[in-house]
């Protein structure tokens, strides 16, 4: 981890929003995400604590604000402490 802060597609990874390292990196490449009203569409952009994402998921898409930056996987219980849902778009498709 940066001192700046840490790449979005470890981001991803280490706090659980997705379930590989590839997976988040392959999300992150396809332009879906946004930091900060940021279109991302590179792996390795920086986020940083306070940082708001936008980030698609398959029952609609996950607005979350970081709150600290974990400097590995970590376990499900401790997820809440990594970020906070802001709010939550349904996807509208059937």
């Amino acid at each position: 981890m940066s001192a700046d802060g840490l790449r979005i597609d470890k981001f991803l990874w280490f706090s659980r929003l997705t379930r590989t390292r590839s997976l988040a990196r392959k999300i992150a490449e396809k332009g879906h995400i946004r930091c900060d009203g940021r279109r991302i569409d590179r792996a390795h952009a920086m986020v940083r604590v306070g940082d708001v994402l936008s980030v698609p998921m398959p029952n609609g898409v996950r607005v979350i604000r970081i709150m600290s930056l974990p400097e590995r996987r970590v376990s499900p219980k401790l997820v809440e402490e990594i970020y906070r849902r802001v709010e939550r778009i349904a996807d509208n498709r059937r």
